[in-house]
């Protein structure tokens, strides 16, 4: 077993691991994937101011996420398909988010479904997110299932109504699960420790919407229903009644422009996510840190602002904090482990990221995360 000492460490191993398709699903962008790029790149632009002599006991990242006490500021990002980076890979997510003491979001498009995730975790409550589709019955009744399952925020995406074109996906003939294609079975060969997960689970499909669906009992019929269902005609009528359907803390995500920001206040949101969907939507977009700054100073304390993109460290996490964040979201560092390691790889990137804020945020002369500010950066960096 290799040494793991970062993020990277866990991608390379990931990579070796987790069959092409489903890899290159996780680790790509929309088009040029300049987006996906810059939204790690440009934190690289941002320094931090180093601090001597100043006492470094008694360190604490403990922080809340809209109400909700939190080990660090950071949650487990919403990501479909993680159940065939691994067998039964939302679960084993789930699990190490919960010992770790940080929220775990799970996706409409996951492979296991919200019943799964809450029998599997002991009832102890996750976030779910939710994309809007046409049939509107089926959203009401998914929005009741994860109130049923203890849910403790809902995550609203709205920089999907459209699905934005990845190359490697079309290339790759993406599908879950995968077609049994000559050169899939091949590179599925190639990947014992997968193959043999994957044999041992029954939870290969989209868990929370098979069964489910009048006239979606396969994957056929699944993926004819799911081209046809993002709707693009979301508007703010729906998050307002999506609001009131819930009547739970809800966080919209996909915000990248002051003007989307303040109707995201105006709707009565608990939070925002600064997130260009990992840069896997409009290639060309601004990187997330990059646009957190004005959506920060247009909102104020109107409401608690997130972001997600790009984040492989803790080093990126305190950047975040300290441009305004109050809280983070990991998605594809939390794949990397998983597909590396299962449960013990999502507990290594976890262990690496906290370890990783706690010393730079100690090295930058704080002890505690909430009084961590643009102090801590190199005027002129951000």
């Amino acid at each position: 077993m290799p040494v793991i000492t970062n993020i990277e460490d866990l991608r390379v191993l990931a990579q070796k691991r987790v069959p092409r398709m489903f890899y290159d699903y996780a680790d790509s962008g929309s088009w040029t994937e300049s987006t996906y790029r810059a939204n790690e790149s440009d934190f690289n632009r941002i320094l931090l101011r180093q601090r001597v002599a100043v006492n470094m006991e008694n360190r604490s990242t403990r922080t809340r996420m809209v109400g909700q006490d939190v080990s660090m500021p950071v949650a487990i990002a919403p990501t479909g398909l993680t159940g065939m980076q691994h067998a039964d890979g939302e679960i084993l997510a789930a699990r190490s988010a919960k010992k770790f003491g940080i929220p775990f979001t799970l996706s409409t498009m996951s492979i296991c479904s919200i019943e799964d995730v809450a029998r599997e975790t002991g009832n102890h409550p996750f976030w779910f997110q939710l994309y809007v589709m046409r049939d509107r019955d089926f959203i009401e009744r998914l929005i009741d299932r994860a109130k049923a399952a203890g849910c403790s925020a809902l995550v609203l995406t709205l920089d999907l109504q459209i699905i934005g074109q990845r190359h490697k996906d079309l290339k790759n003939g993406l599908s879950a699960p995968p077609k049994l294609t000559a050169a899939n079975i091949l590179n599925m060969m190639s990947k014992p420790r997968w193959a043999l997960g994957m044999l041992g689970t029954s939870r290969r499909e989209f868990g929370n919407i098979v069964g489910h669906i009048k006239g979606v009992s396969d994957m056929g019929s699944l993926s004819e229903w799911t081209a046809k269902q993002f709707d693009p005609a979301l508007s703010w009528n729906d998050v307002e009644w999506i609001k009131k359907r819930w009547g739970g803390k809800l966080i919209l995500k996909g915000i990248q422009d002051t003007e989307d920001a303040q109707l995201a206040v105006n709707s009565g949101a608990d939070a925002l996510i600064v997130s260009n969907h990992g840069g896997r939507q409009l290639d060309g977009a601004p990187s997330s840190i990059s646009a957190l700054p004005d959506i920060v100073q247009a909102v104020g304390n109107k409401i608690e602002v997130h972001m997600d993109g790009g984040i492989r460290s803790g080093q990126q996490v305190l950047k975040a904090i300290a441009l305004g964040a109050k809280g983070t979201y990991i998605g594809r560092a939390m794949l990397y482990g998983l597909g590396a390691m299962g449960e013990a790889g999502v507990d290594h990137a976890l262990r690496i990221i906290h370890n990783e804020l706690d010393l730079s945020m100690a090295f930058c002369g704080r002890t505690d995360i909430n009084t961590v500010d643009q102090s801590i950066l190199l005027p002129g960096t951000y």
